[in-house]
């Protein structure tokens, strides 16, 4: 199922293939027509993006169509659109699969002293391709009533026998882990990252599981101590249930920094509105809309300047992993061979 998203905040739901030519996609709607309008394909949902976009259209008149699905799916449409795309823009949820659509030709460089000056090195890719535009930590979260924060410390302890029985993980499947495991292989090496998720198999409670959330529930219903998770994700049952017994560690602050990725976009290959498409990537990394990320999704401005939300200010500072996200991206393959080695699945 697609979404898509018109400029007059109209939404409509379309069952059609991503695989299906995008004239047919248009012809079969009739509503498709917007030449000057920026096509977004997002793995972003509707309600984290569209407040930014609609206020991009207010000051600059310049439209916007957002399509929204999962990032794999979208990279694969691009792909097989080709040069018929009619996508301007991809933003994708991990600066892993920013690095796969990179890697596969679909992005043309950015080129914009916009969005050099205003989001770091270490969150745009080396080569121009993509920026991050939001970021998040993927940190540990603990049960209070059964652990003190003085028992945590990094993402390797988690490998120790001390935690055998107590611990919960996502599925490695996940790019968010594929990328995290890429961090510890950078900065540990190979043989020590091995051990380490090696370890972490061994002390798990129960099965991987298939979302962040998922882990958090599994923490409370007393299965597990100790979960990965990512930060917005606490942030969400936070907010709807304020006094669960649940809270963030920030990990390897004695080391290497928490680790921390993105979602971002980059400008598709194939874009004919290249212009306006970096016109609203760099708006996207400015003030204003960096602010509406900061609130809406409970995430970390890619933008330094711009201050945090008051929620996510309320979880305490730390020091985040500054290891670049293009290192993490060359290093996912290499991640992924090893948690299969390692038997994390």
């Amino acid at each position: 199922m697609l979404q898509k998203y018109l400029p007059n905040g109209l939404a409509m739901s379309l069952a059609v293939s991503f695989l299906l030519p995008a004239s047919l996609m248009m012809s079969s709607s009739g509503v498709y027509a917007a030449e000057d309008a920026i096509v977004i394909y997002s793995a972003r949902k509707e309600h984290l993006i569209k407040p930014q976009l609609d206020e991009f259209t207010k000051q600059t008149g310049i439209k916007t169509l957002l399509y929204t699905g999962k990032d794999g799916a979208l990279i694969e449409r691009v792909k097989a659109e080709s040069e018929r795309t009619e996508a301007d823009i991809l933003m994708m949820a991990d600066a892993g699969n920013l690095g796969y659509a990179a890697e596969q030709g679909l992005f043309q460089p950015l080129n914009s002293s916009v969005i050099k000056q205003n989001i770091p090195l270490n969150l745009r890719d080396a080569d121009d391709f993509w920026t991050g535009l939001s970021v998040r930590a993927r940190t540990l979260v603990y049960a209070t009533e059964r652990l003190q924060p003085n028992q945590l410390k990094d993402y390797e302890d988690l490998a120790d026998a001390k935690w055998q029985g107590k611990l919960c993980l996502r599925t490695s499947q996940k790019v968010y882990n594929k990328s995290l495991v890429a961090s510890i292989i950078a900065h540990d090496g190979e043989a020590k990252a091995e051990k380490v998720v090696a370890g972490w198999v061994k002390n798990l409670a129960a099965k991987p599981y298939a979302k962040d959330s998922q882990v958090m529930e599994a923490i409370l219903a007393g299965r597990c101590d100790v979960g990965i998770v990512n930060t917005y994700y606490f942030g969400r049952l936070m907010a709807e249930k304020p006094d669960t017994k649940l809270a963030l560690f920030w990990a390897n602050q004695e080391t290497t920094g928490t680790h921390v990725n993105v979602s971002g976009a980059g400008i598709v290959k194939a874009s004919d509105q290249v212009d306006n498409a970096r016109k609203l990537i760099e708006w996207l990394a400015q003030d204003q809309a960096q602010k509406i990320y900061a609130e809406v999704n409970q995430e970390y401005p890619a933008n330094p300047a711009v201050p945090v939300s008051a929620t996510v200010a309320a979880w305490g500072s730390f020091k985040a992993d500054e290891l670049s996200l293009s290192e993490v991206v060359s290093r996912q393959q290499q991640a992924v061979r090893l948690m299969q080695k390692a038997g994390y699945r």
